[in-house]
């Protein structure tokens, strides 16, 4: 098949963009202003928890607008604007709040819209092909982000890596607008309408997806992934820069973002390869696995490569989450006309998760250490798997039982 090369280029720029300041800012913060791990938690959980309160309606809004490219776009200046807010003020909590609350703003759309267009643009059953390509691509982006990023700031600036983030949200907003919003379909965008006897093409209601116990157990088991998974860089990253200056803080971050992005790309390749042959199941519990292995490696050991060579275990665990998640919701969703919605209402429910995450395990390594939070994060993980591994079913088209097997598409 012919991948949709705009597509591609909105997910490289997308990469930095998307993963926004957190991992950078929670390394700034401490080492540049010396706020406290549980001050910096608080500080990451303003725009998780921004999200939270914009994500569902986002979802909705995603499916209901033909204006999916304008949306992405504002979203690209305004994470470029908030960070660059950050890299301007002079230590102001209110600045940097504001940031984190623009940033959250943006990242509420920024997925679920991606996602949509490229939904609508190449189909259901090219979805997982141009999907794992995106995260490939994304990836890529991250890893020429956070290498650049440490570059500039051992050689340039601190702040290099800031001005970095601004670079790519531009460039996005040049990708965006070389997609040709022409060959989206929009009802396809949202997973495609019921067919009502009255010949009428409507959304399924609110009510019927709740009643989907499919959906129910993959929104618990996800935010428990996210759980696990969302405080584990920065606190990292802190557990790295001590006894350091900013630069070298900010240039161990870096390196733990490469090490991670490196590892997502293959990840991605293979789940675009196996994900319909195998199902989704194995390869998302795969991916729960890793979390409890990565959080105990943590706790063995301060010394600065070891530290970066586990953080490389994230970009297994992360690498076939990104795509799992979106192709699972896809299969649960087919039909009802509310993808994105769904996406967005389990995307505020991640975002829960998260910023609880940065919350307690920020509490819990200010009171007990970094090894007790790191403990703490891997018994939730241990538990999200195994909740998962009993109560959710495989739901690839082939696999799920009754399911008609998916045609491939014809190349164009």
């Amino acid at each position: 098949m012919a991948l949709n090369k705009p597509l591609l280029g909105t997910n490289f720029f997308a990469g930095d963009v998307v993963a926004g300041i957190g991992p950078y800012l929670a390394i700034y913060l401490l080492s540049a202003y010396h706020w406290s791990p549980g001050a910096i938690g608080l500080a990451l959980a303003v725009g998780s928890i921004t999200t939270v309160i914009v994500q569902t309606p986002a979802g909705a809004i995603i499916d209901a607008t033909r204006w999916k490219k304008l949306i992405l776009a504002v979203c690209a200046v305004a994470v470029g604007a908030g960070t660059a807010l950050v890299i301007v003020t002079e230590d102001p909590v209110w600045i940097v709040y504001s940031a984190q609350i623009l940033v959250g703003l943006a990242a509420a759309y920024l997925g679920p819209g991606i996602a949509a267009i490229t939904l609508g643009i190449v189909g259901p059953e090219r979805f997982t092909e141009q999907t794992s390509a995106n995260q490939a691509w994304n990836h890529a982006g991250n890893v020429f982000g956070a290498a650049a990023g440490a570059a500039l700031a051992l050689w340039w600036v601190t702040e290099g890596v800031f001005w970095l983030i601004v670079a790519m949200s531009a460039c996005m907003v040049v990708s965006i607008a070389l997609i040709d919003g022409r060959t989206i379909d929009h009802d396809t965008a949202r997973g495609g309408l019921t067919k009502e006897p009255d010949g009428d093409d409507q959304a399924a209601g609110i009510i019927t997806l709740l009643a989907d116990r499919r959906l129910i157990v993959f929104a618990l088991t996800v935010v428990m992934f996210h759980f696990a998974n969302a405080a584990m860089l920065p606190l990292v990253g802190q557990k790295l820069s001590i006894g350091s200056g900013t630069n070298e803080g900010i240039a161990f971050t870096a390196a733990c973002v490469v090490a991670a992005q490196l590892l997502m790309i293959p990840m991605a390749i293979l789940c675009g390869a196996k994900a319909d042959s195998w199902g989704r199941k194995p390869l998302f519990l795969f991916a729960f696995a890793i979390l409890p292995i990565r959080g105990l490696l943590y706790t063995l050991s301060d010394n600065a490569y070891f530290l970066v060579a586990v953080q490389g275990l994230d970009g297994v665990a992360n690498g076939i989450f990104g795509i799992l998640f979106l192709l699972i919701l896809a299969d649960v969703t087919r039909g009802t006309g509310r993808f994105n919605a769904a996406q967005g209402a389990i995307a505020t429910l991640i975002g829960v998760g998260a910023s609880l995450s940065n919350l307690v395990a920020g509490w819990i390594a200010q009171v007990g250490g970094y090894s007790a939070a790191f403990i703490f994060l891997a018994g939730v993980a241990v538990l999200g798997a195994t909740l998962f591994a009993l109560l959710m079913p495989e739901t690839a088209p082939h696999k799920a039982a009754g399911a008609p097997r998916l045609q491939p598409a014809r190349s164009t």
